[in-house]
């Protein structure tokens, strides 16, 4: 039989588009078998077996703790200066005059300028109650001054100075740690700390049967400090007449500064 040139196209043409319509279902098949097989390879090892190590691990809270005494390199001083008078003006100005002569005496001393400074100042009216009703009697100035210093030691010359000049309120002395001196202990603490919680985890560890195999979590608590109270002790010191005296015995002690952590650790 005979086909037409008509039929022949037909044929060819149906037999070319079966080739090429197999030809993209392999390309499909085999992208898909490749995809699968990437997504299989990728994520077995990065799941389970990264979740199993560690929900497998035990874990082991320590609290870990360092404490230090550091002696006092900083004094707060306060002095004041009280005066009574008539009227406020006359209260004032007597109060001045004082006030000058005890910071020029300080500074005769050795007190720097900048480590003083004005902590208080007030005027204030004072009454007498009688016969049901106030009566003014006169008026108070007070004025206090806050030294910031580093002279731990010249405190009790400090103080005899400032009372000699006309001081008559010693209003507060504390002894503490500059920031500096501080944080440099603080940092020095939380290594302690976190070496003393390292070495309660490796006895409990040891005696469990266990190593540490790692950290879960860590926290500093806040540092705690007692303040030194200040001590009586003699501080004698040479006067421009020769003759031996000593200041008020007043010395500083010692301040204690101390941290704690708590450490979790894996166990295996």
């Amino acid at each position: 039989m005979t086909l037409s040139p008509s039929s022949c196209i037909l044929v060819v043409g149906s037999t070319l588009s079966l080739v090429f319509v197999f030809y993209l279902l392999s390309i499909f098949i085999n992208d898909a078998s490749v995809y699968a097989q990437q997504g299989i390879a990728h994520s077995e090892p990065t799941t389970l077996s990264t979740i199993n190590n560690v929900t497998n691990n035990a874990t082991l809270t320590v609290p870990g703790s360092a404490t230090t005494k550091l002696k006092a390199d900083k004094v707060l001083l306060s002095l004041g200066v009280e005066t009574t008078n008539h009227t406020a003006d006359a209260a004032l100005n007597t109060n001045s005059l004082i006030m000058n002569k005890l910071l020029n005496a300080l500074l005769s001393v050795g007190l720097k300028q900048n480590e003083t400074s004005t902590s208080a100042f007030s005027i204030s009216p004072n009454y007498n109650y009688s016969q049901g009703r106030n009566t003014i009697t006169g008026f108070t100035a007070t004025n206090s001054l806050q030294i910031d210093s580093s002279s731990i030691n010249d405190t009790a010359k400090w103080i005899d100075t400032a009372i000699a000049a006309g001081a008559n309120n010693v209003n507060n002395v504390a002894f503490t740690l500059s920031d500096k001196r501080l944080e440099e202990t603080k940092n020095l603490l939380i290594k302690e700390a976190i070496s003393n919680a390292r070495s309660k985890a490796d006895i409990a560890a040891s005696t469990l049967g266990l190593k540490i195999v790692g950290v879960k979590s860590a926290s500093v608590n806040e540092f705690e400090t007692s303040p030194p109270q200040p001590v009586l002790a003699a501080q004698p010191y040479a006067a421009t007449d020769g003759a031996a005296k000593s200041y008020t015995p007043i010395i500083s002690g010692q301040e204690q500064v101390s941290t704690n952590v708590s450490i979790v650790y894996f166990l295996r």
